[in-house]
C-alpha cells in the first residue's frame, strides 16, 4: 500500500519563531545562517563528499553548514519531513522516499528506466520535471535543486557463485535481498524476483555479517564506502536501476534569502552534484579490480532477461497507475 502524506500532516506542530539559527524566517534575515544536512551516508561517501567540499564552500560567504552523517540527526526516511516542520535545511533524498509523499516519483526509482548518469540530467532539467518540482514545494516545502548520480545498483550476495549463480531473476526466489523500507523500494526488490526485506543502512553490514540478509543491492562506489565486500562472495551486475538523488533545500529558508543568495545556493547545488557525478562515474570504473581484489566475484548475468522482467512487473501495478500521462514516453525520447 502506497501512503501519501499531505504537507498538513507532515508539518505538525509548528516550530516556535528562532528555534534554530539559520532555519526559520527570522534567523534567515541574519548576516549569517546554518544550513544543516542530514544523510544516513558517512562522511567519505561520494555524495557527502560532494557536499562538504563544493557546496559548503560556495555558500560560505553568508552561511556556515553543518552535517550530520550516518543518520546520526535524523534517522533514514524521516529527513523530509523534518525539513518540512523546519528542522532542518537540506537532506539528500530519493526518489523511492519522495514516492512515500507523492506516489507519481515512483516513476523516477523504477527498474530500467533512467539510462545513464546523462539521461538523469536530461530528464531533471526537462519541463516534465516542473510539475513534480511544483507539487514537492507546495504541499511539503521542499524545493529540489539538483540531480546526484548514485550509480548503477546491482545485486551483492554472500552466497558464492558456486553456491548461486544469478542468471534471470528466478534464480534470485527465496534470496532475502536488503531493500530501504519504502513501498517503490520493495516493489523494486520483488520485480527482481528476491524476498525483499527493510533494512536501515546503517544495519546492512551486520545483517550481511550475520547472515540475517542474503544480499543487497547497491552502487560499486557504495559496496566499497560501506566495505561490504568483507562480508560478501559475488555481486551480479544487474544494473537494475541508475539510481538518483535529489539536493533537498527548506523552501521556508530558500524564500527568505536574498535573490544573489538564491542564485549562489542553486549554483552550488548544480557545482556539487556535476562534481559528485564525475566522481563516482571515476569510481564506479575503477573499483572493480580492488572488490575483485577482496575475493568477490563480479560478473554480468543475463540482462535482457532482468530488464524484460523487472518491467512487466510495473505493467499494470499501483505505482504505474499514478505515473502522470506521457510522462514516461518522454523520459524514453530524452534517453534517445
Amino acid at each position: 500500500m502506497i501512503i501519501k502524506l499531505t504537507r498538513r500532516a507532515a508539518m505538525g506542530a509548528a516550530l516556535s519563531v528562532g528555534v534554530l539559527a539559520g532555519l526559520s524566517g527570522a534567523a534567515v534575515a541574519q548576516d549569517r545562517m546554518t544550513f544543516t544536512l542530514a544523510t544516513a551516508g558517512s562522511e567519505t561517501d561520494q555524495r557527502s563528499a560532494a557536499m562538504a567540499q563544493v557546496f559548503a564552500p560556495m555558500v560560505s560567504g553568508f552561511a556556515d553548514y553543518q552535517p550530520g552523517y550516518n543518520a546520526t540527526l535524523f534517522a533514514q526516511g524521516t529527513e523530509l519531513e523534518a525539513i518540512s516542520r523546519g528542522n532542518l535545511t537540506m537532506s539528500i533524498a530519493s526518489a523511492q522516499e519522495l514516492a512515500q509523499f507523492f506516489p507519481e516519483f515512483s516513476i523516477f526509482a523504477t527498474g530500467y528506466v533512467h539510462q545513464d548518469a546523462a539521461h538523469q540530467v536530461r530528464v531533471f532539467n526537462d519541463p516534465l520535471m516542473d510539475p513534480f518540482k511544483q507539487k514537492v514545494e507546495d504541499e511539503l516545502g521542499v524545493k529540489l535543486l539538483s540531480v546526484m548520480y548514485l550509480g548503477r545498483r546491482h545485486v551483492n550476495l554472500r552466497q558464492s557463485r558456486e553456491e548461486l549463480d544469478v542468471q534471470t531473476p528466478a534464480d534470485l526466489a527465496g534470496v532475502n535481498l536488503r531493500m530501504p523500507g519504502t513501498d517503490a523500494w520493495q516493489f523494486l526488490g520483488s520485480a527482481l524476483g528476491a524476498s525483499p526485506t527493510p533494512v536501515a543502512f546503517t544495519e546492512v553490514y551486520t545483517a550481511l555479517s550475520t547472515g540475517a540478509v542474503d544480499g543487497q543491492d547497491n552502487p560499486l562506489p557504495t559496496v566499497v564506502d560501506a566495505k561490504f565486500y568483507e562480508v560478501t562472495k559475488q555481486i551480479a551486475l544487474t544494473s537494475h536501476l541508475v539510481d538518483l538523488n535529489y539536493i533537498a533545500f527548506s523552501k521556508e529558508v530558500w524564500d527568505g534569502l536574498s535573490p544573489d543568495q538564491q542564485l549562489t545556493v542553486q549554483r552550488a547545488a548544480d557545482a556539487a552534484a556535476a562534481w559528485g557525478r564525475l566522481k563516482q562515474l571515476d569510481k564506479e570504473n575503477s573499483l572493480a579490480d580492488f572488490i575483485r581484489s577482496q575475493g568477490v566475484e563480479i560478473y554480468t548475468p543475463d540482462l535482457e532477461a532482468f530488464r524484460t522482467h523487472v518491467q512487466a512487473q510495473y505493467v499494470g501495478s499501483e505505482f504505474a497507475a499514478s505515473w502522470p500521462e506521457g510522462v514516461l514516453e518522454r523520459i524514453n525520447e530524452l534517453g534517445n
